[in-house]
């Protein structure tokens, strides 16, 4: 319950992540190079003046789902002075460096031009908010899951079932194929369709994906072997229904239990893989928050002063796949109808 509680606040938060955080922007991608690599807990007030070009409003749904272009820039300052017509600041520029600007009145924002933001998490090496694309760079993490989850079963369960079912040939020749392909490293085969299909987004999702299926199918054609002979199934092939209806209405039902439980347990493996291969750089490319891309970014920082630009996206990897396989491992208990 623990794992599912974590995984349902991790699809909130991955839902709302551009409302929850500082940074709305695509991709939580506002840099702000004068504050970089700040420590957590850093506060910094801003001057929100308007950009040159005019940024349409964005609907509620887009800015959801894609988030808002700024319509400001922000200028971080130490100290501010109005009067009638115009804003009199000190830029901060750096630690003890300040700079003393004069903004008209006119080239502000209507109301609230004085803003102050609370960097929980710090910022990174382009001075972006840590927070806000961990925030972000959940939904990659869910969507590899996900669609990885959904490419596996569909291909190990078609496979799975197709060599527990026929056997003879059908078998022999599903078996030899899956004997190759348990036989390669998992990490080399995603590194080979990775650069067959080039970086991005969409390819490491299916890269992922074909590559964790095997597990799944042996499972399922151990599960089938098992259950073809009883008499129900028997029953059925004596009462002349169709193979095909069979498999789908009296056999797949009865093996969902330990494929959900290796649903759960690829659903951690492919985070894992999809953040090392965007750590190595093959997976998710900027400006895309991925954990493992952040990870990248900052990892020099551990041996720093800086070190928890690195290890906040490191442990938030480190909680969503505990909370998954606490969840596999709460099904297993649940399903196991021996127990």
């Amino acid at each position: 319950m623990a794992g599912l509680f974590v995984i349902c606040l991790a699809v909130f938060v991955g839902i709302f992540a551009y409302y929850l955080g500082n940074d709305s922007t695509p991709n939580a991608d506002r840099e702000i190079v004068e504050i970089m690599a700040a420590r957590p807990g850093f506060k910094q007030m801003f001057l929100r003046v308007k950009k040159e070009k005019d940024i349409s409003s964005t609907g509620f749904f887009k800015h959801l789902f894609f988030g808002a272009e700024d319509k400001y820039v922000y200028v971080p300052i130490n100290s501010y002075k109005a009067s009638a017509d115009s804003v009199s600041v000190e830029k901060y520029i750096d630690e003890g460096i300040q700079e003393k600007r004069v903004y008209a009145m006119n080239d502000l924002a209507p109301k609230n031009y004085i803003e102050s933001k609370t960097y929980w998490l710090g910022t990174d090496t382009f001075g972006r908010d840590i927070l806000s694309r961990l925030l972000v760079g959940v939904r990659v993490s869910l969507a590899v899951g996900l669609i990885t989850v959904l490419i596996s079963l569909s291909i190990g369960i078609i496979l799975g079932a197709s060599a527990g079912y026929y056997g003879g040939r059908t078998d022999n020749i599903i078996m030899w194929f899956i004997n190759v392909i348990w036989s390669m490293p998992t990490l080399l085969l995603v590194f080979g369709i990775t650069l067959t299909l080039g970086k991005g987004f969409w390819q490491i999702f299916i890269a992922v994906g074909l590559t964790m299926w095997v597990g799944v199918a042996r499972v399922v054609r151990g599960q089938v072997l098992a259950l073809r002979e009883l008499e129900y199934v028997q029953a059925a092939k004596a009462l002349g229904l169709k193979n095909f209806r069979i498999i789908i209405r009296h056999i797949l039902p009865n093996v969902l239990g330990p494929v959900i439980v290796i649903a759960a347990a690829n659903f951690a493996s492919a985070i894992i893989i999809e953040a090392g291969l965007s750590f190595l750089g093959v997976g998710i490319q900027p400006p895309t928050p991925s954990w493992g891309l952040m990870l990248k970014e900052n990892y020099n920082f551990i041996i720093t002063h800086r070190p928890a630009l690195a290890l906040a996206p490191g442990i938030a990897i480190m909680i969503l796949v505990l909370a998954f396989n606490l969840l596999g491992n709460g099904l297993r208990d649940a399903l196991d109808v021996r127990g």
